[in-house]
Formats: structure tokens, C-alpha cells, sequence
């Protein structure tokens, strides 16, 4: 029989698990405690105290920072709950997985314990690099092939996609007529873009999208001026309900992202839904999306301009079939489990788990179709 293990799961203190509103990491963590939980090991979940979960709750802070009351600074209490992990509570685990990146790194390094870290954020940035090298050894897993792609002389270990439960998003075929853009307003998203494309292609464009304080000069000089357009729906920040009805009526998600995203949750999201996706090719946009199967990885505005007017080539069926194939969370924690016991399997025998397994190597547990 198959050891069962004790583990903790470090999740960020900005949002909550899962997140009220807008937040991915928070959301991934949240599918992943508890389908460890379910598989019987021993979880211990460090979030904010107003989180839900099955497993067991450490809460440093009573609610989450960004839509809680009281100000604290992330950096310090991010820092503070990592102490308590690995200070005072180390003795009560067999492995412990954090997504709270670069902060780990000093702490996992020193560990007797070993650490798993996902990498959730862009690489290529300032000297993410070099610091990420000063610890190559810890065992790192990636969340798409592309994010590796800054820094690959690491030890990656694995990439494992993001997942969700078959019924978290139900698949809809019988759509609205309008486009989507969902996620928040910042530079590298070029929400712009998808409002000049609604406007030239004559198609409605739904936007749910928060505004962070760093964006809100972005969003009054460069977005709210192109809202007042009859084409134009700005529904804002969405919780989980308003986002599913939104996805699922949609004709297509219109992503017009112009960075290296490293995953992007609402792209499945999407799928799960039947919705196909038009994106930039840019990131993980061409792992996630297969061009002329379950949307469009676009490079220019004309070919923006011809997915959206080809977009009912695509089946939304066959996006729901891909979604199931490749994007379950059974299948994320499958992942995330076999990295587990091969850590503690070679620690056990004195040596360092190294490989670069990328995501051709997942294990991938299909679904009945919806």
C-alpha cells in the first residue's frame, strides 16, 4: 500500500483559497489541497484564515490582503507564514509544496524537508534569473514548456498544467452572439486591442475585468475613454458564478495578451465551457490552444480580425473533448503526487530528483464527454 504523505501547501496571503473574485495561483492551490485530501494524505493548508478548505487551515492573517479590511504588507507576511513553516512546523511534514516563488528560496534551500516549487509568474523579468540560479537544485516545476524558456538550466522536474473538476464549468452549445474579455486591465493584456477589434469587426465585446491600484492610471488614460461605445459592455470584476455565465454564453474569449503568460487559467476556463479561444500566439497561447481546433493563436490584427469572422468553423464540442483530455484536475494532482513520492523516494536513497520531464510526460486520465 502506497504511503500515504503529510504535506503542506503555502499558498500567497493576497487572495484567499480559492479567490472571491479575480486570482489564479489561489485557485490552483484550492483543486489541488483538496484533491489531495481526497486521495487520503495528510494536508496542511497555509492561506488566509477566511480560505476554505478540507484540509487542515494555518492562517497567519484573518482575512485576505487585497479585499480585507486591514493593510499589512504582503512582502512581511508572506515571509512571516514561511517561518512558521519551516521554523516551528517542520517536523510535522514529509514534503512541502509552496507558490510563493523567489520568497522560498532561502528557506527551501536550508531544508531538511524537501520542497516542491511551482514557478507561477513570468521568468524574464529584472533578475528573476539570476536569483532563480543561485538556487538551481531545488526542484522546480513549471506550469507550461514556454515558461521555461528564460531559464532552462535549472532542475526543472516537471511542467504540469493547471486543472479543474469536469463540473466546475458547464459546457454550453448554444452560445450568445457576443465576444468576451475577462481578467484585469493592465498593459501586457492590451485590452485595448480586443475593444478596436469588437469595434472594427461589429461585434459585441463583454468585458469583466478588475482594476488593480499599479493599472488605475493605465485604466483611466488609455481603456475608459474607448467604453462609451454601444458595442461595449463593461460589467467590471466578476465573482466565480458571473464569470461561468459569461463564459458559457460567449461566442468565443477574444485574448488579446501581448506577454509571455505563463499559463493562463481563463483559456481553460474557455474550454471547459465549449468556448473557443482567440489569442495571441504569445506564452503558453500555442500548448494551451490548437490553432484551428479549439480557437485561434493568432500573430497579427488580421489574423485576429479573420478568427473572429471564422470563429464558428470551430466545435465547441471538440473544445469541452480537449478541456477533458488535458485540463482535469485528477489529472494536476496525479502529477503533483508521482513528483511527491519521487522526491522522497530519491532522498531516500541519497539522491537529487532531477529530470526535465515537460508536459509530453504527463500522466493525462481522461473523462466521460459532456
Amino acid at each position: 500500500m502506497t504511503k500515504k504523505l503529510r504535506i503542506a501547501q503555502i499558498a500567497p496571503l493576497i487572495e484567499r483559497v480559492p479567490p472571491k473574485k479575480y486570482g489564479g495561483t489561489e485557485r490552483v492551490v484550492y483543486y489541488l489541497t483538496e484533491g489531495l485530501v481526497e486521495r487520503g494524505h495528510q494536508v496542511t493548508l497555509f492561506a488566509s484564515g477566511d480560505s476554505r478548505t478540507s484540509a487542515r487551515l494555518v492562517a497567519p492573517v484573518s482575512e485576505s490582503l487585497r479585499l480585507g479590511r486591514k493593510a499589512h504588507s504582503a512582502f512581511l507576511m508572506n515571509m512571516m507564514m514561511l517561518s512558521l513553516v519551516y521554523e516551528k512546523m517542520i517536523s510535522e511534514f514529509d514534503v512541502i509544496h509552496s507558490h510563493l516563488e523567489y520568497l522560498s528560496l532561502p528557506f527551501a534551500f536550508r531544508s531538511a524537508v524537501p520542497t516542491v516549487l511551482t514557478m507561477h509568474g513570468r521568468l524574464d523579468i529584472g533578475d528573476h534569473c539570476k536569483m532563480l540560479r543561485c538556487y538551481r537544485d531545488i526542484p522546480y516545476v513549471s506550469i507550461s514548456d514556454a515558461q521555461r524558456a528564460p531559464v532552462q538550466d535549472i532542475n526543472w522536474i516537471k511542467t504540469v498544467y493547471h486543472g479543474y473538476p469536469a463540473s466546475c464549468f458547464e459546457y454550453n452549445d448554444q452560445p450568445g452572439d457576443y465576444f468576451l474579455y475577462l481578467g484585469r486591465f493592465s498593459e501586457e493584456k492590451k485590452p485595448e486591442e480586443a475593444i478596436r477589434l469588437a469595434k472594427a469587426c461589429h461585434i459585441p465585446l463583454k468585458i469583466a475585468a478588475k482594476v488593480d491600484p499599479a493599472d488605475k492610471a493605465y485604466f483611466e488614460n488609455r481603456i475608459k475613454p474607448l467604453l462609451n461605445h454601444p458595442l461595449i459592455d463593461f460589467v467590471g470584476e466578476v465573482d466565480d458564478s458571473q464569470k461561468r455565465e459569461l463564459l458559457k454564453h460567449a461566442k468565443a474569449l477574444l485574448n488579446t495578451i501581448d506577454w509571455p503568460e505563463p499559463f493562463g487559467l481563463v483559456m481553460i476556463e474557455a474550454l471547459a465551457c465549449g468556448t473557443p479561444v482567440i489569442v495571441r500566439k504569445c506564452g503558453s497561447a500555442p500548448e494551451i490552444i490548437t490553432n484551428g481546433k479549439t480557437g485561434f493563436v493568432c500573430e497579427s490584427k488580421l489574423d485576429f480580425i479573420q478568427a473572429i469572422r471564422g470563429i464558428d468553423r470551430i466545435s465547441r464540442k471538440v473544445c469541452r473533448e480537449e478541456f477533458e483530455r488535458r485540463f482535469l484536475s485528477e489529472c494536476m494532482v496525479t502529477n503533483y503526487e508521482s513528483i511527491y513520492y519521487e522526491i522522497l523516494g530519491d532522498r531516500l536513497n541519497g539522491a537529487r530528483f532531477s529530470g526535465n520531464g515537460k508536459a509530453g510526460k504527463q500522466i493525462v486520465i481522461s473523462s466521460p464527454q459532456s
